[in-house]
């Protein structure tokens, strides 16, 4: 996929290093000199866009027209709005996604502004400490499509059914997509022979039905 970031910060430089690993075409777009020399430490100079965040000939630059998705991820809310409305409506771009930083503007992030998906930081706070109940170490951090979908957290017990296993040899859910695993200070991009060990935390996308399923493997 062709993904372009908005915002060279911690969340966009994190998003734009997950997704290169994963095998896929990532522009990032900052204005801010201090994070430009920050994130050159990181990443090719082909890979970022310097220019207003928001200006649709900085969009053009990075390669809005042929991209899939846009992830607007700055921290400041007005730049990811106008960003995500451009992107959806005047380039017409298949997924916008885009962080909400101030709850007072979650109202703002409709899909009438461009936004398929909003991810506002408060909200997803208050449902991890709700979620936080539903079953032993596994959170629910965002629910999407009205609820049928859900992304979660979910820690590998010692001697859990997916312990020591290869992804590839682990039946997971048809329709459940292992996005990274975070073992100790390290992030891992899930693959097929991927071994899973006790402590590893899993990020997946899930459907909501599957989640008793995937708990169930990793307990």
């Amino acid at each position: 996929m062709k993904i372009i970031v908005i915002g060279g910060g911690q969340i966009g430089s994190y998003v734009a290093r997950m997704m290169l690993a994963s095998g896929n075409d990532v522009k990032i777009i900052e204005h801010r000199e201090k994070l430009i020399k920050d994130i050159r430490h990181h990443f090719p100079d082909d890979l970022i866009i310097e220019g207003d965040e928001a200006s649709p000939k900085v969009l053009e630059k990075a390669g809005i027209s042929e991209a899939d998705v846009l992830a607007a991820v700055t921290d400041a809310d007005e730049i990811n709005l106008v960003a995500s409305t451009i992107a959806k409506f005047e380039f017409q771009t298949d997924r916008v996604i885009a962080c909400v930083n101030n709850p007072k503007n979650d109202w703002l992030f409709t899909a009438e502004m461009g936004v398929d998906v909003k991810i506002s930081q408060a909200n997803l706070l208050a449902r991890v400490i709700a979620d936080q109940i539903d079953m032993d170490n596994m959170v629910t951090l965002m629910r999407l499509n009205h609820g049928d979908n859900s992304i979660v957290e979910v820690t590998v017990h010692g001697g859990a059914k997916a312990d020591g296993f290869a992804l590839k040899d682990i039946p997971i859910p048809n329709e459940t997509v292992l996005i990274a695993i975070q073992r100790g200070n390290k992030n891992i991009v899930a693959r097929g022979n991927t071994v899973l060990k006790a402590g590893d935390h899993i990020l997946a996308y899930t459907k909501t039905a599957d989640q008793g399923v995937l708990f169930e493997l990793m307990r």
